[in-house]
């Protein structure tokens, strides 16, 4: 029953973020805070993800058509569909759903704990679109990042095509731009939004309605973890079937 209450207690913070805005000049401050410590500041760790896990995806599936009869050219068109498809949108995510998702629950927690949130309640200004909003605000530019994500999984492959022996260059550009169906990048920055939106809100949750004190922000943080995870994975799976299947 408590899952289920919950549920309903997510939902309802979302409703009660777009309720009372508070003022542009303010809001505009706190949303360019935002996009500076969960978008630009997660662009490192996508970056070095992206580039070493297109890598790893080139190297197994040329070290796996072990057929003569199989064109050489099919390592770059498995990199380049399990890159768009799956790693950079999904797989990345799961991995923000531990820097961002952690970093936003314990910043809210926190305040939780140490009453700030009641003083700005007493203040007359809605905490929820305080708290929550500018960080969703700032997580739809999270698809740019994603973006990044692709370009460098891809040179990842090619990086190790070219300089492992695996495959030529020209074979790889070949597999690469083969068969391209443009549909698949919207798949993937549709996905990326959901997913965006799941990365702001979730922490958030667990972060504004957690009880306790500064043990219980750490709990929180793994919760708000796994349950966003557990999301994302599950979004993936109906998104993927919905527009694909």
């Amino acid at each position: 029953m408590t899952y289920i209450n919950n549920i309903g207690l997510y939902f309802l913070m979302i409703k009660e973020m777009f309720r009372k805005p508070t003022k542009w000049s303010v809001m505009k401050g706190l949303i360019l805070k935002d996009i500076d410590d969960l978008v630009i500041g997660s662009l490192g760790i996508v970056a070095f993800i992206s580039f070493f896990v297109g890598g790893v995806i080139t190297i197994q599936t040329a070290l796996n058509i072990t057929n003569p009869l199989i064109p050489r050219y099919l390592v770059g068109f498995a990199t380049r569909q399990s890159v768009i498809l799956e790693f950079a949108p999904t797989f990345t995510s799961i991995i923000m759903a531990g820097k961002v998702g952690s970093f936003i629950t314990s910043s809210i927690g926190t305040m939780r704990v140490t009453e700030q949130i009641d003083a700005l309640e007493v203040m007359g200004i809605n905490s929820l679109n305080y708290l929550v909003f500018p960080k969703t605000v700032a997580m739809m530019l999270y698809p740019f990042a994603i973006a990044i994500g692709m370009f460098l999984g891809i040179l990842g492959g090619m990086a190790a095509c070219v300089y492992g022996g695996y495959t030529t260059l020209e074979d790889y550009i070949t597999g690469v731009q083969m068969d391209f169906d443009g549909f698949h990048m919207t798949y993937s920055f549709l996905k990326t939004f959901v997913f965006a939106f799941i990365l702001a809100t979730i922490p958030s949750f667990h972060g504004y309605y957690m009880k306790g004190g500064a043990l219980e922000v750490g709990k929180a943080s793994t919760t708000s973890f796994v349950w966003t995870s557990v999301v994302i994975i599950l979004l993936n799976y109906i998104l993927t079937d919905m527009l694909l299947g």
